[in-house]
């Protein structure tokens, strides 16, 4: 059955994310910071609305008149969250998807699952306030490294910018899986679960940049060669099991960085 979702957040990951779901017949309200993108976002479909989480004065009533939210936005104001919390209380909301970070886990040169040990940090308070909450279920989604299209890796160390660690290992995961992966827990109806998600190979950081420096023609990287790495690997076991998801871009060494469209 077509659902109404709201998506706070139609940036970089929100945006194709709301045409997949609008494309799955899904009637989809999205918000901006920016008024000057309500054209594209009436093109697309999408129903746009003006929102900023730092100032929440404004009524939002109407774009969380939905059955699912989705919580897309890089913010780490606590205050701004649970003023928003406060209003999903007073909404029909029972379901929120909240798009989190692998960089709340530790770097102790493990493999890290959902279980492990996390930092003190204002986003691990923020997916606290949300999963301990009693009036609606949430998922958090803890995505690795964020590539694709104009995010491309062999940008992300240029104008001498020096790379730690080159024989750590990298966490990465690309546009299309996770638009895929936040699909699927939707179509599924995975609420009140925590998934890490990350592609499947975790190559040396040394390697990764060389090569996708290179698939785009930058200069080579610089490296900080230092005697001790320091690393995580992380685990998507869980996701891959519960979910049965299969990673489009599950090699990372495998793609041609050159080819990735904008």
């Amino acid at each position: 059955m077509n659902k109404t979702i709201s998506i706070l957040g139609c940036g970089w990951l929100g945006k194709p994310l709301a045409i997949k779901l609008i494309k799955k017949g899904n009637l989809v309200k999205g918000s901006t910071t920016s008024k000057h993108k309500f054209k594209e976002f009436d093109n697309l479909g999408i129903q746009p609305y003006l929102i900023s989480l730092e100032n929440l004065k404004e009524n939002i009533n109407d774009f969380l008149n939905t059955e699912i939210l989705i919580v897309a936005l890089p913010s780490k104001n606590i205050i701004g969250f649970k003023n928003l919390i406060k209003n999903i209380k007073q909404s029909s909301i029972k379901k929120v998807l909240f798009i989190s970070s692998t960089s709340v886990y530790k770097s102790e040169n493990l493999e890290v699952t959902e279980e492990s040990e996390l930092v003190d940090s204002p986003l691990v308070e923020i997916e606290n306030i949300f999963t301990s909450n009693q009036e609606f279920q949430t998922t958090v989604v803890r995505f690795a490294g964020l590539f694709g299209y104009d995010r491309k890796p062999g940008n992300f160390f240029k104008n001498g910018r020096v790379i730690p660690y080159p024989e750590g290992y990298v966490n990465m995961i690309h546009q299309d899986d996770c638009v895929s992966i936040l699909n699927k827990i939707i179509e599924n109806n995975s609420w009140n679960e925590v998934f890490n998600a990350c592609a499947d190979y975790h190559p040396k950081r040394r390697d990764y940049y060389i090569k996708t420096t290179a698939d785009i023609g930058n200069i080579p990287p610089i490296f900080e060669e230092t005697k001790n790495t320091v690393f995580k690997i992380i685990s998507n076991k869980k996701l891959k099991s519960v979910l049965n998801y299969n990673f489009k871009y599950a090699d990372l060494m495998t793609i041609n960085y050159g080819d990735l469209e904008i």
